[in-house]
C-alpha cells in the first residue's frame, strides 16, 4: 500500500496554492493524496477577490468519511477561514494517530487576509496543541508570538514561544528576512537549520502551501522531521527555482521540482 498524506485545507481555482497544490506535491513524492476543502477562493495570479467558508460540520464530515476508510499517515493543515473551523479541526486532531503539520495560512499572496483575529488566536489555543509541527512564515510567527522578528536569533526565541504554546516541533521560515532564505527548525530540544540561496522572482505563489505538503508527504513515508524538512527544503527552492513563468501576478512555482 502506497503512503499516504491529507490535506485540510481551501481551494485555489488556478492552481498554485491551496490542496491542488498540496495534491500535486504528494504527487509528486510519490505519496497517495487525499483532501478535505475548508473553503473555496475566487483567485488567480494577481488577485484574490472572494472567500467562501465551508460550513464546519461539512468540513468534519469530509473528514470522518476519509478517516473511516483510507486513513494517512500523515495530514496538514492550510486556510481553515474562520475559529469556528479552527475549532472544529482542533476537536477532530485530539483524535487523530499520526502527525499533523499546521501551516498556519492568515493571508494569501495577494495580501487578502484569510484569516480573523478570532481564528488566529484559536489556533494559538486549540490547534498548536496538537500540532506535531507548525509552519509558520515570518509574520505569521510574529502574529502569533506577539513578538517581532528581525533576526535569526528572534527566529529562535519565536520558535520557543510556540513550543511553549503547545507544538511539539517548530519551522519558522526566514523568506520575509533579507540575505539567504534560511529555515530554523526546534525539533524537541535540537535545533536545525536550512539555508538556501535567494531566488529573485515574483512567482513564488504557493510556497508555504508546497513547502509543509512536501513535509508531510516526508512523515507519511516514516522519514524523521529533520530529515523530512531537509528534503522539502531541497524540494521548494528547486521548484522557485525552475519556476514555469505562469500568469501576470504572483505565479506558481514548479511542482515537477526534481525530488532529491
Amino acid at each position: 500500500m502506497p503512503p499516504i498524506a491529507l490535506t485540510i485545507a481551501g481551494s485555489d481555482p488556478s492552481g498554485g496554492a491551496g490542496i491542488q497544490a498540496d495534491l500535486k506535491t504528494f504527487h509528486q513524492f510519490g505519496v497517495y493524496g487525499e483532501a478535505v476543502v475548508t473553503l473555496l477562493t475566487v483567485q488567480n495570479t494577481v488577485r484574490v477577490s472572494r472567500v467562501v467558508v465551508m460550513p464546519p460540520a461539512l468540513v468534519l464530515e469530509q473528514l470522518a468519511a476519509v478517516l473511516e476508510d483510507i486513513p494517512p499517515g500523515a495530514a496538514k493543515t492550510g486556510a481553515l477561514g474562520s475559529a469556528e473551523m479552527v475549532e472544529a479541526v482542533a476537536r477532530a486532531a485530539a483524535d487523530f494517530a499520526f502527525p499533523l503539520v499546521v501551516d498556519p495560512v492568515m493571508v494569501s499572496k495577494h495580501g487578502l487576509s484569510l484569516l480573523p483575529s478570532a481564528a488566529a488566536a484559536a489556533i494559538r489555543e486549540l490547534l498548536l496543541p496538537r500540532a506535531f509541527l507548525v509552519t509558520p512564515n515570518v509574520p505569521e510567527a510574529e502574529a502569533l508570538t506577539g513578538m517581532e522578528i528581525h533576526t535569526l536569533d528572534d527566529m529562535r526565541g519565536a520558535a520557543c514561544r510556540l513550543r511553549e504554546l503547545g507544538a511539539r516541533a517548530v519551522l519558522i521560515k526566514g523568506g520575509h528576512l533579507e540575505g539567504d532564505a534560511t529555515d530554523v527548525l526546534l525539533d524537541g530540544a535540537e535545533w536545525h537549520q536550512f539555508p538556501a540561496p535567494r531566488v529573485a522572482t515574483p512567482h513564488t505563489h504557493g510556497t508555504g502551501c508546497t513547502y509543509s505538503a512536501a513535509i508531510t508527504a516526508g512523515l507519511a513515508q516514516g522519514l524523521a522531521l529533520a530529515v523530512a524538512v531537509a528534503r522539502a527544503k531541497r524540494f521548494i527552492h528547486e521548484a522557485i527555482r525552475t519556476n514555469p513563468g505562469l500568469g501576470k501576478g504572483s505565479g506558481p512555482v514548479n511542482h515537477h521540482a526534481r525530488v532529491e
